[in-house]
């Protein structure tokens, strides 16, 4: 009897493990190398020419494809891209693999001939790709203040000079400047005690204002991001930073910037920057 309870109880407890469900775990390991890799950065050829518009394809490769072009960022494994420089031009791709670990490699293509690259781009950066602009006291007898939006082009009411642009913005005064790059379309400000920091930026021009008359007042616009133009703030707003400015003169050798407060309509308080290449 006693036999028989043990042989019971042994085979409800087979029966019990029976029903539980066995879970196996296995850790994702492994990825692919930059070695093997198999991309492509292509120059699409127009007029038999390398032109800036390239073809990317890293079809094929097992992980997440992401293209870093200079200007932008592209994220797929097959697309079309267009790039602000001509000669050499650094296309650089990261792969993240299933196991979370990631991989890089540069391509570098030849461009020889541009294709609808806004104007804008060479304007702000030069011809290199790499453009200086400081503080123009020489075209008017202050470099920053405010006036009337849609009215002045320059500030036209509290005007101040470049000898005081540091009790308003440490470091930001004579002597400073700001770099715009089109490689990772960066904005770098330079600080007059030699430090910098750095940001990007982006423009839309069309963004275009007319004033009363129906004439252009402001040409387009320029955004920042992570860093300012020199003295960018809004002292009617506590000194906050100004991101956003309305683009009233951009050629090669002056640049006049414009910032409304929020809300006001014509000849309402504005602020402006003037600036010249270094």
């Amino acid at each position: 009897m006693k036999k028989s309870l043990i042989l019971a109880i042994f085979a409800v407890f087979v029966l019990l493990s029976a029903c539980q469900p066995v879970e196996i775990r296995q850790e994702l390991k492994g990825g692919i190398t930059e070695s093997e890799l198999n991309i492509s950065a292509v120059p699409q050829i127009r007029d038999g020419k390398n032109s800036n518009y390239i073809d990317l394809n890293s079809d094929g490769n097992a992980c997440l494809s992401s293209w870093d072009f200079g200007v932008g960022l592209f994220v797929g494994t097959k697309g079309t891209v267009k790039v602000m420089m001509k000669g050499p031009n650094d296309i650089i791709f990261t792969g993240l693999n299933a196991d979370g670990t990631k991989i890089t490699k540069t391509l570098t293509v030849q461009v020889d001939a541009l294709y609808d690259v806004e104007p804008e781009w060479a304007l702000f950066c030069g011809a290199t790709g790499e453009k200086t602009w400081e503080w123009d006291n020489v075209t008017g007898p202050g470099v920053w203040g405010n006036g009337g939006f849609k009215g002045c082009a320059a500030p036209c009411w509290w005007v101040v000079s470049l000898g005081d642009i540091n009790g308003q913005a440490p470091g930001e005064g004579a002597g400073a400047s700001m770099t715009f790059t089109i490689a990772g379309a960066r904005l770098i400000k330079n600080f007059n005690d030699g430090t910098t920091v750095q940001g990007s930026f982006t423009f839309d021009m069309s963004k275009i204002i007319l004033d009363d008359g129906g004439n252009v007042w402001a040409k387009g616009k320029l955004n920042t991001k992570n860093v300012t133009v020199l003295c960018g703030k809004s002292p009617n707003e506590g000194g906050a930073p100004v991101n956003s400015y309305d683009i009233l003169k951009l050629t090669e050798n002056n640049m006049v910037l414009s910032y409304p407060e929020p809300g006001v309509g014509s000849w309402g308080t504005a602020w402006f920057w003037m600036f010249k290449k270094k």
